[in-house]
C-alpha cells in the first residue's frame, strides 16, 4: 500500500468507524458485533502507526486518553453559562408564565426537557471538528476539559454533513447512566475504595480527573440541549436541537414544544412517573421560551436567563419506623451502619433497609431506636434515611450510642484523622475481612481463580484457609469430603489455583488488597519499581514520587508492609511461585548523564514527544517523576507548561529547564 492508498483507507475507515460509534453510542441501535468493531478499530490504529502523516485529534483512535497528567487551565465562556432559577410548585410556574407574556405581550411556544443530574458542560465546534470543552466554573470561565471530553463516545470529535455553522457552541449535561455508577461503586467496594456518594459527584470527580486514560475507562456519557452562535441554522431553540440530531449530536428523545402552560404542567405530571424509568439521574423539568427573539426581548437577570426556569421535583421520601441498626464490616474493616425499617414503599420499590452512613450522619440526624424516619431515594445504592419526625419521638428515648468494638471480632475500632468511618484493626482475625480479602484476591481481575469465588465462606468456614497463602496448600482429598465438592469440581479449582501462579505482577500486587490500592494504582507502582521487594523497601517520599500516588496511598503501603503477619503472607506466596517481579523488561540504559536525577516534564515539546522525553531521561540513568517535591532535581518545560507545577517548582526553589537547555545537558 503506498501512500495515497494509506490516506484513502484511513479517510475510509475513520468515517466507517464514526458512523458504528453513532449507532452504539447515540442511537442505541448497533448494526456490527464488539468483535467486528474492533478489527476496524485496530486496522485503522495500525494505519496511523505506519503513516503518522495522517494524524488527525478527530480521528477515533483518539479516544483512549493518554496516561499524561495535565494541570487544567482556564477558558473563558464566549457565551456566559447562566444557571436556571428553580420553583417547585405549580402556582410559581404560573408566575413565571404571566411575566413572559406580559413583557412579550404576545403569544409564545415553550420547549420542556428533562433537568439531568449531572455536570454542565460548554463543546465548542470549528468547522465541524470539536476544538475545546469547558466546565461551568463561575459561568464566565471553567475548566479546559478538552482531552478527558474526547474520551466519551456519545460526544462527536468530527460533525456529520456540511450543512453546520463555521463555528458554534453546544452545551449538554455529562452523566454516569445509573447502572454504571452501581457497577462502579461495587468495584471501589471491592477494591476498598470510598464510594462515590451519587452519579452526580462521580462524573465530576471523574471529569476533573488529570489522567484522560482513566477517564476513558470510565462510562461517562453526554446529552445535548443547547446551541449558541452567529449562524445556527433557525430562529428558535427546538428546530436547532432537531438539526443538531442529523450533526450526530446525542439529543434527549424526550424533548417536547409545547403551546400553552396547561401542556406544560400535564407534561410535568406524566414525567414524574417516566423519569424513574431512564437509566440516569433526572431532578426535574426545564421549561424554555423557544423563539431566540423573544428570548433576546426577555434577557437575563446577572445570574439567569428571564426565558427559562426549571420545576424540580420533590424529592422521592416516605416516613416509617426505624426498629434497629445493624453494624457491617467490609473487606477493608470499613463499619458501615445500616438501618432496619418497617417496610415502606417509596419510588416504585418497596424500601427495608436505608444507609446510615457513619457516626456523624448519626449524631448530626440525632436518629434513635423507635424513630419516625424519613427515607430518600437518590443516586444511592440503597435509599437513605434523611432526617426523623421529632414530634413524633417516644417519649424517653435514648440517643443512639455508636459501637466501639466490632461486631464481629470484638476488636477496639479505630478511627483516622480526617476520615468519617470507623474501622476494625483486625485485618488477619475479623472473619468477614479475612474472608473478604480473600474473595477479592481470587476475584477475575484479581488472580481470577476459577470457581474459587463462590467456595471462599465454605473452605474458610471448614478451617482449610485463612488467608490467601493458604489456597496454594489445598489438595484435592482435602475438598472431596465437602458439600458441593465433586472429583470433577476440585480438579477444576485446583487447576485454577496452579494456573494463578503466571498471573502478572501488578495484578498479584492489586490481589493483595492493600488499601486504596486499585487496579490503575497497582499497574503505576508494579512499572515504576519492578518488583515487590523494591516496593517493600520503598520510603515515603519514593512512593510520592509515582504518578498517582499521593499521601494517602504511600501512608496505606508503609502501613501494610510493616505488619508482620502481611510480611508473613508475601514470603509464603513468593515461596508458592506468584510473580513478585514486572514481566516487562527495564529499557536498556544508554548513559549515565542523568544518573541521580529527579525530572519531571510539563508542556509539550517541539523535538520530541513526551514519552520519548521520557524515555530519553530513564536510557540515560534519570527517574521520570509525577508531583514536584523538595527532591525534584529539574522541572523540564516545553510549550504551555501547567501553572500548577511551575508555581510549586518555583517555591520550592526546583530549577526550571527548557527543551534546549535538556539537549546540552545530554551533549
Amino acid at each position: 500500500m503506498n501512500k495515497k492508498e494509506a490516506g484513502i483507507k484511513i479517510n475510509k475507515l475513520r468515517e466507517e468507524i464514526r458512523k458504528h460509534n453513532h449507532c452504539y453510542y447515540v442511537l442505541s441501535q448497533p448494526v456490527i458485533s464488539d468483535f467486528e468493531y474492533d478489527i476496524l478499530l485496530n486496522e485503522l490504529t495500525e494505519l496511523e502507526r505506519l503513516y503518522p502523516e495522517f494524524h488527525d485529534p478527530s480521528s477515533p483512535t483518539q479516544r483512549v486518553g493518554d496516561d499524561t497528567n495535565r494541570d487544567f487551565e482556564q477558558a473563558e465562556h464566549k457565551y456566559p453559562m447562566l444557571s436556571l432559577g428553580n420553583t417547585y410548585s405549580p402556582e410559581e410556574l404560573a408566575e413565571f408564565d404571566n411575566r413572559v407574556k406580559k413583557a412579550l405581550n404576545e403569544p409564545c411556544e415553550y420547549v420542556c426537557e428533562f433537568k439531568y443530574d449531572g455536570v454542565s458542560i460548554s463543546l465548542t465546534y470549528v468547522e465541524g471538528k470539536l476544538q475545546r470543552a469547558v466546565t461551568r466554573g463561575d459561568g464566565y470561565k471553567g475548566d479546559d476539559v478538552t482531552a478527558n471530553v474526547k474520551t466519551i463516545r456519545s460526544i462527536p470529535l468530527a460533525l456529520s454533513g456540511n450543512d453546520y455553522p463555521h463555528e458554534f457552541v453546544i452545551r449538554g449535561e455529562i452523566f454516569f447512566p445509573t447502572d454504571s455508577f452501581k457497577k462502579l461503586n461495587e468495584q471501589r467496594e471491592k477494591q476498598g475504595e470510598p464510594l462515590f456518594a451519587n452519579p452526580r459527584n462521580a462524573a465530576s470527580g471523574t471529569l476533573k480527573l488529570q489522567n484522560s486514560s482513566l477517564v476513558a475507562r470510565r462510562p461517562l456519557d453526554c446529552y445535548l440541549y443547547f446551541l449558541a452562535g452567529d449562524n445556527l441554522p433557525y430562529d428558535n431553540h427546538y428546530s436547532n436541537l432537531l438539526k443538531a440530531i442529523e450533526w450526530g449530536f446525542k439529543i434527549p428523545n424526550n424533548v417536547i414544544l409545547c403551546k400553552t402552560l396547561d401542556e406544560v404542567l400535564q407534561l410535568i405530571d406524566r414525567w414524574d412517573d417516566e423519569r424513574n424509568k431512564i437509566n440516569v439521574d433526572v431532578d426535574g423539568v426545564v421549561i424554555k421560551v423557544n423563539s431566540y427573539k423573544q428570548q433576546e426581548l426577555l434577557g437575563n437577570t446577572a445570574k439567569s436567563p428571564r426565558w427559562a426556569i426549571a420545576y424540580k421535583y420533590p424529592s422521592g421520601q416516605a416516613l416509617t419506623k426505624l426498629l434497629s441498626i445493624d453494624f457491617q464490616v467490609g473487606r477493608t474493616g470499613a463499619i458501615t451502619p445500616v438501618a432496619n425499617l418497617e417496610p415502606v414503599f417509596l419510588s416504585g420499590t418497596t424500601v427495608k433497609r436505608a444507609s446510615l452512613h457513619n457516626a456523624d450522619q448519626i449524631e448530626m440526624l440525632d436518629v434513635r431506636i423507635g424513630d419516625m424516619v424519613y427515607v430518600e431515594k437518590g443516586g444511592e445504592i440503597i435509599p437513605k434515611i434523611v432526617g426523623v419526625d421529632k414530634d413524633k419521638r417516644i417519649p424517653g428515648s435514648n440517643p443512639l450510642k455508636y459501637i466501639d468494638k466490632c461486631p464481629e471480632c470484638g476488636t477496639l475500632l479505630v478511627r483516622n484523622e480526617g476520615e468519617a468511618m470507623h474501622y476494625c484493626p483486625n485485618e488477619s482475625g475479623c472473619p468477614p475481612q479475612v474472608k473478604g480479602k480473600i474473595e477479592h484476591f481470587v476475584s477475575r481481575k484479581a488472580m481470577d481463580i476459577e470457581a474459587a469465588e463462590a467456595t471462599v465462606g465454605l473452605l474458610f468456614d471448614n478451617g482449610l484457609i485463612k488467608n490467601v497463602a493458604d489456597l496454594y496448600d489445598l489438595k484435592k482429598e482435602y475438598l472431596l469430603p465437602l458439600e458441593r465438592f465433586a472429583e470433577k469440581s476440585a480438579e477444576v479449582l485446583i487447576r485454577s489455583i496452579e494456573r494463578s501462579k503466571d498471573v502478572p505482577f501488578h495484578r498479584v500486587l492489586y490481589a493483595l488488597g492493600i488499601r486504596h490500592v486499585g487496579e490503575t494504582v497497582a499497574k503505576q507502582l508494579a512499572s515504576h519499581f519492578g518488583s515487590l521487594d523494591n516496593i517493600m523497601n520503598a520510603t515515603f517520599e519514593d512512593l510520592t514520587e509515582v504518578e498517582e500516588i499521593g499521601d494517602k496511598i504511600a501512608e496505606s503501603l508503609i502501613r501494610y508492609f510493616n505488619d508482620k503477619d502481611n510480611i508473613n503472607l508475601v514470603r509464603r506466596l513468593n515461596k508458592a511461585g506468584l510473580q513478585m517481579k514486572s514481566g516487562e523488561a527495564k529499557k536498556m540504559r544508554t548513559d549515565d548523564k542523568l544518573k541521580g536525577l529527579s525530572i519531571i516534564i510539563s508542556g509539550t515539546f517541539k523535538n520530541f514527544s513526551r514519552d520519548q522525553m521520557k524515555d530519553i531521561i530513564e536510557s540515560n540513568g534519570g527517574k521520570n517523576v509525577g508531583s514536584v517535591s523538595s527532591k525534584t532535581s529539574y522541572l523540564l518545560t516545553g510549550e504551555n507548561p501547567g501553572p500548577a507545577k511551575l508555581e510549586k517548582a518555583q517555591k520550592l526553589g526546583v530549577p526550571v529547564i527548557s527543551e534546549e537547555e535538556f539537549i546540552k545537558m545530554l551533549k
